[in-house]
């Protein structure tokens, strides 16, 4: 029988970034993981590259039940406390657009920096390594493991969500709260391509791989990026973002030429230049095969100068406030993260500890707390993971 001050399980971000405070703080650390292979989220992430942060993080990127939770561990550690990090292992990486920063690279130099400092720190690892049993000691915890019996004084449930299953996701942090009678927030996917049937399924099929920047918003959450159409449905960064607020049968509304009042231009397009065919006006701010496909499905036709205003405030109004009902999300498969999972009423927002089980920590993805695209859940990983590790 081995024991360990830590027992870490999942070698992901936020698992590494707590071994290698903790262990920097003296602890005797080991980190498993039942994947033969580190931190597979972080090497496939950003094309490759790795969002790891965004420089502008605050608590309203996050959603939760308690939106107040993530304060403390973000203040703990910050973007720049990561960036320095980086900095540290001399990663050159640029920002891509707001606030996004990424690797020159590839984000596998991510993962060496972190291995780097986990072996400086002392920690241990052992990869492919399944837990089948957990039980609460005395003073700790007992895990069985096809490693043999191990104790710990802290044990740190660092698995992940369900997003991604291809790259080992699982339910095994739910399992363990719910073992040890912690509240579970319904899991869900979150930043996922939303899905369509009927005739919008056929437009976007029609429209596949067409994209445009554009402001989408539910309820009163909008985001202004690209959007991009599949033969699946509606994908790209601003679908991303409004599928974690989205609720299962109610609309979207989707604004394609953002930022003018588009009535107005058509009007004076119908004063100045009335010869002008309809289409060709569209097509001056959308994608060609857009605007055939806006015209073609709304019987929009002829020269503007014919149109009335009437008409012309109602293909604004098609453009601007279009309504969409989506189905459904192409589910984990294709979802980046997990919206829900661990109650953070459960857990001290300070140190990410188990507020009815000393010694039993949940960080990462495994916790009710999801971030925004555009790096803002690694960051929720690393300082979640900081946080645990001046504690354990």
């Amino acid at each position: 029988m081995n024991s360990y001050d830590v027992i870490i399980i999942g070698a992901g971000a936020a698992g590494l970034m707590c071994a290698i405070e903790a262990g920097k703080r003296g602890r005797s650390v080991w980190l498993i993981d039942h994947m033969a292979k580190f931190a597979e989220k972080i090497r496939i992430s950003g094309g490759g590259r790795c969002n790891f942060t965004n420089i502008f993080t605050q608590p309203q990127h996050y959603l939760s039940q308690n939106p107040h939770f993530c304060k403390s561990a973000l203040a703990q550690f910050t973007p720049h406390d990561f960036i320095n990090l980086v900095n540290k292992h001399h990663i050159a990486f640029h920002e891509k657009k707001l606030g996004q920063l990424f690797c020159n690279h590839s984000s596998q130099q991510i993962i060496d920096m972190l291995l780097s400092e986990s072996h400086q720190a002392k920690v241990s690892f052992a990869l492919q390594t399944r837990v089948t049993q957990i039980e609460a000691l005395a003073d700790g915890y007992r895990l069985d493991t096809n490693r043999g019996i191990h104790t710990c004084r802290s044990l740190v449930i660092a698995t992940g969500g369900l997003s991604i299953p291809k790259i080992g996701a699982s339910n095994f942090g739910y399992e363990v709260a719910k073992k040890f009678d912690i509240n579970v927030i319904k899991p869900r996917p979150g930043l996922v391509p939303l899905t369509f049937d009927g005739a919008l399924l056929e437009q976007c099929k029609s429209l596949s791989g067409v994209s445009i920047d554009a402001t989408v918003q539910f309820n009163c959450q909008s985001f202004s990026e690209g959007l991009l159409f599949t033969h699946r449905g509606l994908s790209g960064p601003s679908i991303l973002q409004i599928s974690s607020y989205w609720e299962q049968g109610k609309a979207i509304r989707v604004n394609l030429i953002p930022d003018v009042d588009l009535y107005s231009v058509l009007k004076a397009k119908k004063n100045n230049q009335p010869k002008l065919h309809i289409g060709g006006v569209l097509a001056e701010r959308l994608p060609k095969r857009l605007s055939q496909n806006l015209c073609d499905q709304y019987v929009f036709t002829g020269a503007i100068g014919i149109l009335s205003d009437r008409q012309l405030a109602k293909i604004a109004e098609v453009i601007q406030a279009w309504l969409i009902w989506p189905t459904g999300t192409e589910g984990y498969r294709k979802a980046e993260v997990t919206i829900g999972g661990v109650d953070t009423n459960e857990l001290s927002s300070r140190t990410l500890e188990a507020k009815k089980r000393p010694g039993l920590y949940f960080i990462g993805e495994v916790v009710d707390v999801t971030g925004h695209l555009g790096g803002f859940n690694f960051q929720w990983a690393w300082s979640s993971g900081f946080a645990a590790g001046q504690s354990v």
